[in-house]
This record gives structure tokens, C-alpha cells and sequence, in this order.
């Protein structure tokens, strides 16, 4: 359970993300299970004043020198560069159905190894939806990535797209399956038995025997995903990010339109530093913070959702501390004899978290959370149960999708962060302090996620610094469990003076665009379709 987004599932290592893609699936389990009966939104009017001024997306650059780049790669061929895209009908994929007329379908070639562009290429699944205006109103292509890693960009474009209608009026609407991601060569660990078997496996271990199992779990994960190849090494932000040039290239755009959700932010931020010339306007939303380490994230997401479910509480007239106190009296009773399900199964511990969790993505799954707990205090585990399968990407029939696969092979491979056991022990009582329901769920992740992982990772802290840049809008939700917003702020801060503006929305849930905010989604709409720029600092409430 961690924070890449939207950074998702592995059998029973879960690693709660940061993305769109959980947010879906918490709505997809509440209303199949009839959970929902109805939705609410936060509405909100203009807060802190404007002081626009326009943008061509290029134009208003800082003049501060740029820092170094990084070491110069060869160029691509123009067999890269210069490739034209088949463009036809979308089909059904693992992860959703054929999407209809308005979505067309292609593959990229891109460079499996940036500095062999003329080694082997691998292949790209890209998706779009042409703009409705065309002639001197299209802008260009908007691309998007809703979170992950790992998120299939060609599965949740679609899903998306409606509350992205406004900005169609001009852009053409394109997402992809990033590199190790599903129809892009997707990389896939282990198989369905193995996967509902390390559902057994105790996430917060409390004896060795507990502690030997939970790292043997991690190890099988990580041979399993060597069966990769030469991929598992090449699967990192900074890869995606030269993707992302290289699509805009391909696309015909001067320079990149980008809207990041979650860990999209993150690969954003990497994109500007790397290319602060092409950065066109870029739009980071449910912001992952740059600077905070491994560690620094998992504590931040337990905060983050600890916050959100006091907020829950709080919604409901209950004290948060004495409801705390009762998910976590409820959770150690799981721990020492789960709950019956339906179909046989079981409600562990490690999969009741899951469940809690993935309810606080969106405030309209709050009411799926009441009756999880209610059930889940009656002896009935089947709702919790549910819910940690839509997160966990398991369907009715125990097949698993890939995406808790991509994302650990993009994690590890990005981070260098290897915790010991000795270390997670020692810092599990302030996991505890920060949240007494999420913290010690959190804090073994640490120690778990990429425990002997087969390629090293490449970084302490992505390098987001991009003072040469064209302004960024850079979006917090002061509720958003995954991704708390006091990231927003930071990554505003790395990107540089006069580049990182920071929006505030004053709601619940992952992410503030399309979520019930009219001040956000304008805000957004007038810097993405006008170029027009907020005041730093500007608050939704």
C-alpha cells in the first residue's frame, strides 16, 4: 500500500496508488453491488481572485538558466521520428470493451533503449479522440495519463473522456499504455493460482515466521517478473517521458498539451525537466510530492488517508478518533481469524485494508464504506471483500489484470529505496502515530514493495527541476487520501519560480478536475484551451 497511484495491486502485496484508475473501479464496485444509491459533488464558485494573463504555452518563460540536462542521447532515426501511425477501430482489450466509433487505435514504435535508438523498438498503444472543431480552432493533441504506474491509458480514456468534452472543443483527446503497461508489451509476474494465493499472505506480519513469508512472497514476485527480459530494465519515468516527446513529435505538435493525474504528475514533472523547450501546457492534478523519498511517501499516504477518513467520520456526526479506534480494533480481529465471504472465500486483514481504502478515493463510495464496515461488524466479510477485489483488479471468476505487475516494475525500477526489515521495524511506531488504521499497513510496504528486486532502481527523488519552462498549473485536493496536497506545493516549489503555479480545490476525493468543482474545471479549461494563467496561490472552495 503506497502511493504511486493511483500504484496498484500485486496478489496480496498491495500497493494503494494514486490514479484514476482506482477511482473507477471503487465506483464500477459500488454501483455492480448496488451500494450507491446515489451521488454527491462539492460545488464551488470562484475563490481567490484571478490575475490572468495569457500564455501561447510557450511564451513567459523564466529567465532562469536552466540546470544541466541530463547526458546527451544519440538522436533517433527518422524511421522513429518520422513514423506514420495506422490509425483504425479500437477493440476490446483485457480491461474493457471496444470503446466505439468516436475512438480510433495505433501503435508507436518507440526505442526499447534510448541509447541504442537504433536497437530493438518496442511497441506503444496509443488511442484518441479527434477534436469536435477543426481549421484555426484546434490547439493540437492533449495527452493524458491517469496515474499508476501502470495505469492502461487505452482502457480508461473512454471511460474518461465525457468530462473531458470542453476540452475536445480543440484538442484532440490521446492517451497510451506507457511502456511494461498491458497492450504495450505489458509485463506479467506471475498467474492467476499464484496470485490468489499470496492473498494468504499476512501484509503486517507479527511473527517470523510471518516476516519470512512475507519477504518470500516478494521475492517470487520479483523472478517471476524477470521473465521480462531486457524490458524489466526499461520500463522508468524517465523512459515514458521520452516517449511522451517522442509521441508529441510523431502527432505533429510543436510542443506537448499534458494533463497528469496522479502519478501522470510525476512523469510530467520529469518530462518538463527533460524537455522545458516542448512543454507546452501542462496541467499536473492530485500531485504526487517530488521530494519526499520512499519512505517520506508512504508516511504521506498514510496521512493523506487517515485525513480522508476522519473526514468520512466526521460526515457522519462520529468522533474520527473513536471510529478509528474501531476499524482498528476490527482489523486486528481479522488479523487473528478473518472473515467468511461469499463464494467460499475469506476477508484477511491486509484485504479489509484494501477495502477501507480504496472507498476513500471518492466521496461518493463513502456509503459503500458504511455498509462494508456494518457487514464486516456483523461477521459478514463479502462487501470489504469486494471492494479489495475491484483495487486488486480481480474479477468474478479469479482472473487477475496486469496492472499491480507494470506498476512495481516501474516503482522499483524508478526507485532506489531498499528498506531493510531492521529499518521498517523502527519507524512502524510513527506509522502508527500518523494513522492507527493505515500506518502499520504502510510502513511494512516499505520493506516489501521492492525487497530484492531484480534490476536496481535509478533515483532517490525524481528531478522535476525545470526553471526554463513554460508555467505549469499544478492542482491540490486538500482531501485526497492517495496523493496529499501539501505534494501540490512542492512540486510547484522544484519546478521553479514563475514555472510551478499551484491551484488549491478544497474537496474530497483523488484529484479536483471533473470532480464537482466549477472554479476548478474553468480554471483549467481557460489555461488549457486560452493560455490563460491563475494567480499562484488561487483557492476553490
Amino acid at each position: 500500500m503506497a502511493p504511486r497511484d493511483s500504484r496498484a495491486r500485486a496478489g496480496a502485496r498491495t500497493h494503494v496508488g494514486t490514479g484514476a484508475r482506482a477511482v473507477a473501479l471503487a465506483a464500477a464496485v459500488v454501483l455492480t453491488t448496488g451500494l450507491l444509491t446515489g451521488c454527491t459533488g462539492s460545488g464551488g464558485g470562484r475563490g481567490g481572485g484571478d490575475d490572468p494573463k495569457p500564455s501561447t504555452g510557450g511564451a513567459s518563460r523564466s529567465t532562469a538558466s536552466a540546470p544541466p540536462r541530463a547526458a546527451a542521447l544519440p538522436p533517433l532515426p527518422s524511421s522513429l521520428t518520422s513514423q506514420r501511425l495506422s490509425w483504425g477501430r479500437c477493440g476490446a482489450t483485457a480491461g474493457a470493451p471496444a470503446p466505439g466509433s468516436d475512438w480510433q487505435c495505433a501503435t508507436l514504435k518507440a526505442p526499447l533503449d534510448y541509447a541504442k535508438p537504433d536497437g530493438p523498438a518496442i511497441g506503444l498503444a496509443l488511442i484518441r479522440a479527434k477534436a469536435r472543431g477543426g481549421g484555426d480552432d484546434r490547439i493540437g493533441s492533449l495527452l493524458f495519463n491517469f496515474g499508476g504506474p501502470g495505469g492502461s491509458g487505452v482502457d480508461l480514456m473512454p471511460a474518461f473522456a465525457p468530462q473531458y468534452a470542453k476540452l475536445r472543443e480543440r484538442y484532440d483527446l490521446v492517451s497510451f499504455d506507457p511502456r511494461g503497461v498491458s497492450a504495450s508489451e505489458g509485463i506479467r509476474c506471475r498467474g492467476d493460482k499464484d496470485m490468489r494465493a499470496a492473498e494468504s499472505v499476512d501484509l503486517t506480519p507479527d511473527t517470523a515466521a510471518e516476516e519470512r513469508a512475507y519477504l518470500k512472497d516478494a521475492e517470487d514476485f520479483g523472478a517471476g517478473c524477470e521473465k521480462a527480459g531486457k524490458l524489466l530494465g526499461h520500463v522508468s519515468t524517465t523512459e515514458a517521458a521520452r516517449d511522451l516527446d517522442l509521441m508529441r513529435e510523431v502527432l505533429g505538435d510543436d510542443e506537448l498539451h499534458y494533463m497528469g493525474v496522479s502519478y501522470g504528475t510525476e512523469l510530467g514533472g520529469v518530462y518538463a525537466r527533460l524537455f522545458p523547450g516542448k512543454a507546452g501546457r501542462l496541467v499536473l492534478d492530485a500531485v504526487v510530492d517530488p521530494t519526499a523519498g520512499r519512505v517520506g511517501e508512504a508516511e504521506n499516504q498514510a496521512r493523506g488517508f487517515q485525513r480522508a477518513l476522519d473526514n468520512y467520520f466526521t460526515s457522519r456526526g462520529k468522533d474520527p478518533k473513536e471510529g478509528s479506534r474501531e476499524i482498528a480494533a476490527l482489523l486486528k480481529r481479522l488479523d487473528a481469524q478473518p472473515l467468511p465471504a461469499s463464494g467460499g472465500r475469506e476477508l484477511t486483514e491486509s484485504l479489509a485494508t484494501t477495502g477501507i481504502a480504496v472507498t476513500l478515493y471518492s466521496k461518493t463510495s463513502w456509503s459503500a464504506l458504511t455498509r462494508g464496515l456494518h457487514d464486516a461488524e456483523k461477521g459478514d466479510g463479502t462487501t470489504l471483500l469486494a471492494l479489495a477485489d475491484s483495487y486488486n483488479d480481480r474479477d468474478g471468476s479469479g482472473h487477475y489484470g496486469t496492472a499491480s505487475h507494470s506498476q512495481r516494475a516501474i516503482s522499483c525500477l524508478d526507485d532506489k529505496a531498499r528498506p531493510t526489515i531492521a529499518q521498517t521495524k523502527a519507524r512502524l511506531a510513527k506509522f502508527r502515530a500518523i494513522s492507527p488504521v493505515f500506518g502499520q499497513y504502510m510502513g511494512w510496504d516499505t520493506a516489501g514493495w521492492c525487497h530484492d528486486w531484480p534490476v536496481p532502481g535509478q533515483w532517490t527523488d525524481p528531478d522535476v527541476s525545470a526553471p526554463s519552462a513554460a508555467p505549469v498549473l499544478v492542482v491540490g485536493n486538500t482531501g485526497d487520501p492517495a496523493t496529499p496536497y501539501e505534494g501540490a506545493r512542492r512540486m510547484a516549489d522544484e519546478l521553479g519560480k514563475g514555472v510551478g503555479v499551484e491551484l488549491t480545490w478544497k474537496g474530497e476525493g483523488h484529484g479536483a478536475y471533473g470532480s464537482g468543482s466549477s472554479c476548478v474545471d474553468s480554471t483549467v479549461n481557460s489555461y488549457l484551451l486560452e493560455g490563460r494563467i491563475p494567480r499562484d496561490g488561487k483557492v476553490c472552495s
